[in-house]
């Protein structure tokens, strides 16, 4: 199960029809007729998920909702759901995780320089940077998620190795190979 659609699923349970109704009335970049057709908080996330107006990572409009109909009860499950890292208790971390928590404790302004050597977009940069300010490893770390992501299956530690020394940054690419 998709933990995203599993909270929502919660939420929605927990709507009556007025706050529902409410949360609508809130959404008025959705447009009326689309709105006028909603019947279930499903409904709504659905649509929302859709736009990319709610997502893994940006839960704000979510949140906002929320906060304007009233309901901290609801509002604490997204909070905690931000705040867990979905995991699984027998997972050991692979070679990725293991060489992103070296690379993020030990780069630091630099992140940049080494990202753009991955060959990542300077608009994503700077969005991680304004969506974390004043957070350099979380920065660093989200940067680093965003270029898995990106790669996919081509997102090869040797290539973070070659990426930090093409940086002058032999030190971590040493610890990395570790």
């Amino acid at each position: 199960l998709d933990p995203l659609r599993s909270l929502l699923h919660s939420i929605s349970a927990g709507l009556s029809a007025k706050e529902l109704s409410d949360m609508k009335f809130l959404c008025p970049s959705i447009g009326k007729r689309k709105l006028d057709a909603v019947q279930s908080g499903q409904e709504l996330f659905s649509i929302l998920m859709e736009r990319q107006e709610i997502t893994n990572d940006n839960l704000e409009l979510l949140k906002k909702l929320l906060q304007h109909i009233k309901r901290r009860d609801l509002l604490s499950m997204v909070v905690q759901f931000e705040e867990e890292e979905p995991h699984d208790p027998g997972d050991q971390p692979d070679e990725h995780e293991k060489s992103v928590a070296v690379i993020c404790d030990n780069v630091g302004r630099d992140w940049k320089k080494l990202m753009r050597a991955l060959g990542m977009p300077e608009v994503k940069l700077e969005r991680i940077e304004a969506d974390h300010p004043f957070k350099l490893y979380e920065q660093l770390f989200q940067a680093l998620r965003e270029w898995q992501k990106w790669k996919g299956k081509d997102a090869k530690v040797a290539d973070l190795i070659k990426a930090l020394r093409g940086c002058n940054m032999n030190l971590v690419a040493d610890k990395v190979e570790e």
